[in-house]
């Protein structure tokens, strides 16, 4: 080799030390202790949750059975606004002591990007699946004091009655009175909105499918007992976690989390899966408020974790860049 070759040689042996140099130092951080619940590991990390628009609705019927129809018809196709107009769900069921007109009752949470497409949901969905219900009134939910937005959602309502309909006051509420082939559609005529958060979530890693779905459901049935939440997917439960983008399709918005699908570990470099995971399940949470959402989520976590053959629990971020509330396992959970 040449004087100048080997120069050349070493030149790019040097510049590639230093990239090499570039490259771990960039990616270095230090090794945090390990920190567990209940012999289940709890990773350092945080869920990143994002500021949404949110009504809370309180549906009553003759009894809990007709009441929980229309709020299961009124809070479908309500999972993500990845495709659904809204994120949707049942926050709890009230009692007759609780509801203006003294009937049971189910408080349900809907929720969109803006304000605008809230209403618009809020009209349709009160409108398609609570007024077609049998027996179902409908009341807002929200204080005068929580409340940033009002819309006149019943007041829109009462055109159905074709000029039939009454405004009046009720329970000391100002209601529209619809006159339907059930009999009267009593609805108020206001509706309260505010910024809630949406997203705080965590992952559920397991042995098998047995134990993260036991856990996730336990996780589910503490969530309930938290107010002003909601776990807008199916059963509460998640089994296709997201992310952003796609490293393949362009025009996709979000594909598959693969760095946490049990069946690419071993295919992609980035898999995130422990040795003796074989499945994992997210819960995804809704909420009035961030108090709320962590509230929710470290109860259940705690319920989570008692499941023999869970193994870990961590949380979905983007490392911070998109969403302004970022809730920390560790300090939630107080380890």
């Amino acid at each position: 080799m040449t004087q100048q070759g080997r120069s050349r040689a070493e030149g790019k042996a040097e510049r590639k030390k230093r990239k090499d140099f570039k490259r771990r130092s960039e990616f270095s951080f230090e090794v945090s202790e390990l920190k567990e619940l209940e012999g289940v590991e709890i990773e350092d990390t945080f869920a990143e949750a994002f500021p949404i628009k949110v009504a809370r609705v309180l549906i009553t019927a003759v009894n809990e059975k007709w009441a929980l129809n229309a709020a299961k018809e009124a809070t479908g196709f309500g999972t993500s606004v990845i495709m659904c107009p809204v994120e949707a769900g049942i926050e709890r069921t009230a009692s007759p002591e609780e509801t203006p007109d003294g009937r049971p009752g189910v408080f349900v949470l809907f929720c969109a990007p803006s304000y605008k497409t809230l209403e618009e949901q809020l009209l349709a969905r009160l409108g398609q699946c609570v007024l077609t219900a049998p027996t179902a009134a409908a009341f807002n939910a929200l204080s005068e004091e929580e409340s940033v937005k009002t819309f006149n959602t019943g007041f829109k309502l009462k055109f159905f009655g074709d000029g039939f309909e009454k405004l009046d006051e009720l329970y000391g509420r100002k209601v529209s009175i619809i006159p339907i082939m059930g009999g009267e559609f009593i609805v108020e005529q206001n509706f309260g909105a505010k910024e809630g958060v949406a997203g705080g979530n965590f992952f559920i890693l397991a042995e098998n499918m047995a134990s993260a779905l036991l856990a996730a459901e336990n996780a589910v049935a503490e969530i309930e007992k938290v107010d002003g939440v909601i776990t807008p997917f199916p059963g509460g439960i998640v089994s296709s976690g997201s992310k952003p983008g796609s490293l393949k399709y362009k025009f996709m918005h979000a594909t598959t989390n693969h760095k946490f699908c049990p069946t690419l570990k071993g295919v992609v470099e980035d898999s995130e899966i422990p040795d003796g995971v074989n499945a994992v399940l997210e819960i995804v949470i809704n909420g009035l408020s961030e108090e709320a959402v962590k509230e929710a989520m470290r109860k259940g976590i705690k319920a989570a974790v008692k499941v023999k053959g869970v193994k870990k629990i961590t949380a979905g971020n983007y490392g911070g860049t998109l969403g302004k509330y970022h809730l920390k396992l560790h300090e939630i959970l107080g380890l």
